[in-house]
């Protein structure tokens, strides 16, 4: 088992090692310029797309509402990775690896909405009459047939990282909160995750959009809301903090260890690492929600999916990270949850650790309900949809094993799998770069004529043609 840990662990750190952040970030940058910027420009209105998707239109195709498309995304995204995966980068690179974590969602952001547009543009809809899409169609249907292997490539590793990263490292995230916090046995924890589990997904991708919709914002808004109480208590030190974050990314700190050169490449290696494991962001998982989302146009689910990536690191982990720099915690030696827990008690002493379990509950347990949908449909997109009702009932199996195991090899290897979901899914993001650049050019091209409609009114007949790369090379 030693072996396996140790090849696994030396696997992990290839894949994400330099070349895969450089190509993360790097693909980020190039997808940003190619769209002027554009996510940046358009966050506002997002805001105003997303709270006009709670309602769908009768000319609107999917399944879900926009509303619970980018809810069901970021049911899997806010996880884990928001509390720990913030707490874990700071211990490891300093408090100047929120900074990098910064970065990647800011480039992160075109990311996540390329991957929603070509996720629209190319799904197709399987033989139970549901949306289907995400990266193993857009490879598939905008690469051509050539391209079906990587398409393959990218739903075996979606599959496989999502009973690991996505289920049992959440159940077992779960039932380690709980058990330290209120003393209750895992199988206890295990048995009750299975249940509501069970109730949830069993009902399909409109059951699983709704409890999203409910339970996403409810859970952001309260952890955010215990955050600002903490916050807001010692404002005076929000400039001293982010002025550590910023310094911090540049010049290294003691707690990373070594020289300063040493600290800075630990800073960005895991404030990049970090950032994509908690926004997903270039992974390729989100799209598969996004794809069925009731829209007339790519573009439009495209700036509302790219707000999850804004909310989730620039909002959710900026204020773990805030709460763990200014309470000094940073400096303490903790790790992981721990940190975390260690800083919200210290700034709401008696409650703040009741923050920290409340939220890991919730999140980890939202994300096994997201991710349960992404293997899913990575899983029919190999098997068909025969393969739905026993992947189900696989998965709902695995949450108390999750609760209960130690998964050491278990955790190693959906870090794997993680990490190589996203080479299949940053190639065909740079292929397709071209149809992504014209599709996004064509919606905005009516507000260049006063004549025309209002920019974000454009019409969507002027997406309906199914545009192939080679018909933009020509």
């Amino acid at each position: 088992m030693n072996i396996i840990e140790d090849w696994l662990s030396q696997a992990s750190a290839l894949v994400w090692g330099p070349a895969m952040l450089a190509l993360l970030l790097g693909v980020g940058v190039y997808l940003t310029i190619g769209l002027k910027a554009l996510p940046w420009r358009k966050t506002p209105h997002a805001f105003v797309l997303l709270w006009r998707g709670r309602k769908s239109g009768p000319e609107e195709e999917g399944d879900i509402t926009a509303f619970e498309a980018l809810m069901t995304a970021l049911s899997a995204t806010i996880g884990t990775g928001n509390i720990a995966g913030v707490a874990t980068a700071i211990f490891l690179g300093g408090p100047g690896a929120v900074f990098w974590m910064w970065m990647t969602a800011l480039f992160g952001m075109a990311t996540k909405y390329a991957e929603a547009v070509l996720a629209v543009q190319y799904r197709e809809v399987d033989e139970l009459g549901k949306y289907v899409g995400g990266p193993m169609y857009y490879i598939k249907n905008g690469l051509g047939a050539k391209w079906r292997w990587l398409a393959a490539a990218f739903a075996l590793f979606g599959t496989l990282a999502s009973f690991g990263i996505g289920n049992m490292v959440q159940a077992h995230s779960v039932a380690d909160a709980v058990e330290s916090m209120f003393h209750i046995p895992d199988w206890i924890s295990g048995a009750v995750m299975t249940v509501f589990t069970a109730f949830v997904i069993l009902g399909g991708i409109n059951r699983i959009a709704y409890v999203a919709a409910k339970l996403v914002p409810f859970m952001a808004i309260s952890y955010i809301a215990g955050a600002s109480i903490i916050i807001i208590a010692d404002i005076e030190k929000v400039p001293s903090a982010l002025g550590l974050i910023i310094d911090s990314a540049f010049n290294g700190t003691a707690a990373a260890g070594g020289f300063a050169g040493a600290a800075v490449w630990a800073a960005i290696r895991y404030g990049v690492a970090r950032g994509a494991f908690s926004n997903e962001a270039g992974l390729g998982s989100a799209p598969i929600a996004q794809a069925a989302a009731k829209t007339t146009n790519p573009v439009q689910q495209g700036m509302i999916s790219m707000l999850g990536t804004f909310i989730d690191t620039l909002v959710i982990c900026t204020m773990t990270a805030l709460v763990i720099v200014m309470t000094g915690a940073w400096s303490s030696g903790e790790n992981g949850a721990a940190l975390s827990t260690l800083a919200f008690n210290t700034g709401l002493p008696g409650w703040g650790g009741y923050i920290v379990v409340f939220g890991l509950v919730i999140f980890a347990y939202t994300t096994i309900l997201g991710w349960s949908y992404y293997g899913e449909r990575c899983a029919e997109f190999l098997f068909g949809v025969r393969v739905i009702t026993p992947y189900r009932l696989l998965w709902i199996g695995a949450i108390p094993l999750g609760a209960m195991g130690k998964l050491t090899v278990i955790w190693a290897l959906a870090d794997v799998m993680n990490g190589l979901m996203a080479i299949p899914n940053l190639l065909a993001l740079g292929l397709l770069s071209p149809v992504l650049f014209k599709l996004t050019r064509e919606y905005l091209k009516p507000a260049e004529s006063d004549s025309q409609p209002e920019l974000f009114d454009a019409q969507p007949e002027l997406l309906t043609e199914r545009v192939r790369i080679d018909e933009i090379n020509n």
